[in-house]
């Protein structure tokens, strides 16, 4: 059996997130949405909300393939998580070439850290490859219509789909 773990800080998870879940869900047996608790960043949502938040998300807009779909929080490297886990892949979307670079760099870091463990690039979707949980985040924050970057478990979330709800 293949498992992968697809990490992030999720914060929020959108639609380009639930491409790359989505994908890699048909590609191997088992994934698991690695939450992530990055002390570079200020999360708008607690580790516990956003596991809950991806959850949702995932049974709303992934039916088909969310049995096979795990979602856990946890911290440190992500290649101690996916050893701990059983993965032997660890799952990185593309938006464009200029985030190529720095994934590249941090594939072969890993690579050296775990050689069992390999990262596969999915490509996002065309039409989600301008997204990003920062420019959700700074729309929002500024009343800006979120609802079609991400899904409605986040909007339920932000309150109206403005960000409203996010403090500054």
């Amino acid at each position: 059996m293949t498992t992968a773990v697809y990490p992030g800080s999720f914060d929020p998870i959108t639609f380009g997130h639930l491409d790359v879940i989505g994908r890699a869900a048909t590609v191997f047996d088992r994934l698991t949405v690695g939450v992530l608790t990055n002390p570079r960043k200020s999360a708008i949502a607690s580790l516990d909300d956003r596991i809950t938040v991806i959850r949702e998300a995932i049974a709303d807009e992934l039916p088909d393939v969310a049995q096979r779909i795990d979602v856990a929080g946890f911290d440190g490297l992500t290649v101690d998580f996916a050893l701990e886990i059983g993965a032997g892949f660890i799952v990185r979307g593309l938006r464009a070439v200029s985030d190529f670079e720095s994934e590249l760099q941090m594939a072969h870091t890993n690579r050296k850290l775990a050689p069992a463990v390999d990262t596969v690039f999915f490509m996002t979707a065309l039409e989600h490859a301008y997204l990003s949980s920062s420019l959700v985040k700074e729309i929002a924050l500024f009343g800006g219509d979120v609802s079609r970057m991400v899904p409605a478990a986040v909007l339920r979330r932000l309150g109206d789909g403005a960000g409203r709800t996010i403090e500054r």
